[in-house]
């Protein structure tokens, strides 16, 4: 996607050998699939910015459009309405994004620093350097109210263990976009064994989210 928009609105991605488009209407559903799977995933997700950047440029060009047409034209307030159905995934998928951020900061900087070479990034640079500030702001405010009150041996806090992890075992609906074999599910209680299923492409699943976060990511199935 970082070939932008074409002139009629659509994403290009262009290489040496290829060239790949992406219509309109494809942009908003990549955007409306990682919004869907930031609100009901329990961990933050690999961050979208190239998806948002360009639907950014197309909400732009849909503007530009709309200073066209004409006044009284009925179209207008159709496409005044999708203007603002689409900022609001938007918004509330950077949204999403931010409040997870906040609650789990210390582990979401964790996670990005220790990540291996050639994987996709967890955050944004401007995610990063929120995550970094808002650790920071943290840490002073806790030193200027409390810790400086305390004995000595108490004046450090390790962020890691003081800031609870997302629950990964967490149960979310989930619906199927490609047919997956033998996958393992962990038993509920002890008494219990674990087990091997099939999902069937279309099929719609309540399961634990640490179970399917993989397929999240590799976007085999779509939380709902």
């Amino acid at each position: 996607m970082s070939g932008g928009l074409s002139d009629d609105g659509s994403d290009i991605n262009q290489d040496d050998s290829q060239e790949d488009v992406m219509t309109p209407a494809e942009l908003i559903a990549k955007l409306e699939e990682a919004w869907l799977n930031e609100k009901f995933s329990p961990e933050l997700l690999e961050n979208k910015s190239e998806v948002v950047e360009c639907v950014m440029e197309q909400l732009t060009h849909m503007e530009a459009n709309l200073q066209r047409v004409k006044k009284g034209d009925a179209k207008a307030s159709v496409h005044h309405m999708e203007i603002d159905r689409i900022r609001f995934v938007l918004s509330s998928y950077l949204r999403s994004r931010l409040q997870k951020i906040e609650k789990f900061f210390p582990h979401v900087l964790e996670k990005e620093k220790s990540r291996g070479e050639g994987d996709p990034s967890l955050l944004s640079p401007e995610e990063f350097t929120f995550a970094k500030e808002y650790y920071a702001n943290t840490e002073t405010y806790l030193k200027a109210v409390a810790l400086k009150r305390m004995p000595p041996n108490l004046q450090t806090v390790d962020m890691l263990q003081a800031v609870p992890e997302p629950c990964l075992d967490s149960f979310v609906f989930l619906r199927v976009k490609e047919r997956q074999e033998n996958i393992l599910v962990e038993p509920d209680t002890d008494d219990q064994r674990e087990y091997v299923v099939d999902l069937e492409e279309g099929s719609q699943h309540l399961m634990r989210y640490r179970t399917i976060a993989p397929l999240v990511s590799s976007g085999a199935v779509q939380l709902i």
